[in-house]
C-alpha cells in the first residue's frame, strides 16, 4: 500500500507522510524503517526535532534507493540569517546522511526577520542542489502573501497546523491560487478526534476509526498533504489506509459543522496568526 501523489508545478509529493516530531533515537529509526516497509514514501523531520540522524539511519536501513523517498526537513527560526540558514541546512543533510532533501522549509518565521534575505538563502539551497524544492512553515496569510509577491524563492509548499478543528481557509486559498502544496501537521488534532461523538459516528458508519476519518477529510481538500505521527506499525498502517476512505456529503457536512478555530500549537514565538 502506498499513498496517492500530489503533483504540482514545483513538486511531486505523497499525500500521506510520516511525521516524526517527538520520536527520538532507536524509536525514530524503527518508526521510519517500519513505515517505509509498509509503503510510506514521505518522511518529515526538522533540525529542531533532534532526530535527523535516526531518520537518516531508518531511510538507509530500509534498503530503498534514496530517490524513492520524499524527505522534508526544516531550518529553525533562530537560524534564518543567510549564512546561518545555509549552515543549518548543511548540518541537517550531514545528519540525515543524504546530499539533498526533497523539501527544505523555514520552520517558523522570526519576528523582525529579513524576509527577502532568508528567501534568497532558501533559493540558493535549491539552486545549489541541496534542496529539490523549498518552502515555508507556520507563515500567517499576510506573510505568506509577501513571500510569494517578492518572487525571490520558488516556494513550493506551506506546512501549518490543520485538522478538523482548524481549517485555515485564507492560507488554503493562497496555496490554491499559487499552486502550493499545503501540508497539514497535527492532522489528527493530537488524537482528540478519538473522543469526538461526531467523528465516532462517521467512523462507525464506514467501519473506520475517527483518526482515519480525520485524515480522509483532509485528503478530500485540494492540494493537501497530511503527515500524521505514529511510532507503531498498527497506527502507521491505519493512517496510510485512510487514503482509501471516501466520505459522503453528509459526512463532510457534519465535519464542516465542527469548530474550525481550535489551535493546538501556539508557542511564545508564534507569529500573529491573523496578520
Amino acid at each position: 500500500m502506498s499513498a496517492p501523489i500530489l503533483q504540482t508545478a514545483r513538486l511531486s509529493i505523497p499525500r500521506i507522510g510520516l511525521g516524526t516530531w517527538q520520536l527520538r533515537g532507536a524509536e525514530a529509526q524503527r518508526a521510519v524503517e517500519g513505515a517505509i516497509a509498509l509503503g510510506y514514501r514521505h518522511i518529515d523531520t526538522a533540525a529542531m526535532y533532534g532526530n535527523e540522524d535516526a531518520v537518516g539511519a531508518g531511510i538507509a536501513a530500509s534498503g530503498l534507493p534514496r530517490g524513492e523517498i520524499f524527505l522534508t526537513t526544516k531550518v529553525w527560526w533562530t537560524e534564518l540569517a543567510p549564512d546561518a540558514l545555509r549552515a543549518s541546512a548543511d548540518a541537517s543533510l550531514k545528519r540525515l546522511g543524504t546530499p539533498y532533501a526533497d523539501l527544505i522549509l523555514i520552520h517558523w518565521p522570526a519576528k523582525g526577520m529579513d524576509l527577502a534575505a532568508s528567501l534568497g538563502a532558501l533559493a540558493r539551497l535549491q539552486a545549489d542542489g541541496l534542496a529539490r524544492a523549498v518552502g515555508v512553515s507556520n507563515f500567517p496569510p499576510g506573510l505568506l502573501r509577501r513571500a510569494l509577491e517578492l518572487g525571490i524563492a520558488p516556494i513550493a509548499a506551506l506546512q501549518v497546523e490543520c485538522h478538523v478543528y482548524l481549517w485555515q481557509e485564507a492560507l488554503a486559498a493562497l496555496c490554491r491560487q499559487h499552486g502550493l502544496a499545503l501540508t497539514a501537521y497535527s492532522p489528527i488534532a493530537k488524537a482528540q478526534v478519538n473522543d469526538d461523538p461526531v467523528m465516532q459516528a462517521i467512523a462507525a458508519k464506514h467501519g473506520a476509526t475517527p483518526v482515519q476519518v480525520a485524515l480522509a477529510w483532509l485528503l478530500a481538500q485540494d492540494n493537501l498533504v497530511a503527515i500524521p505521527k505514529s511510532g507503531r506499525a498498527e497506527g502507521q498502517r491505519d493512517n496510510l489506509a485512510a487514503a482509501a476512505l471516501r466520505l459522503d456529503a453528509r459526512d463532510m457536512a457534519a465535519i464542516a459543522a465542527l469548530p474550525k478555530d481550535r489551535r493546538l500549537v501556539n508557542p511564545d514565538f508564534a507569529p500573529d496568526w491573523a496578520a
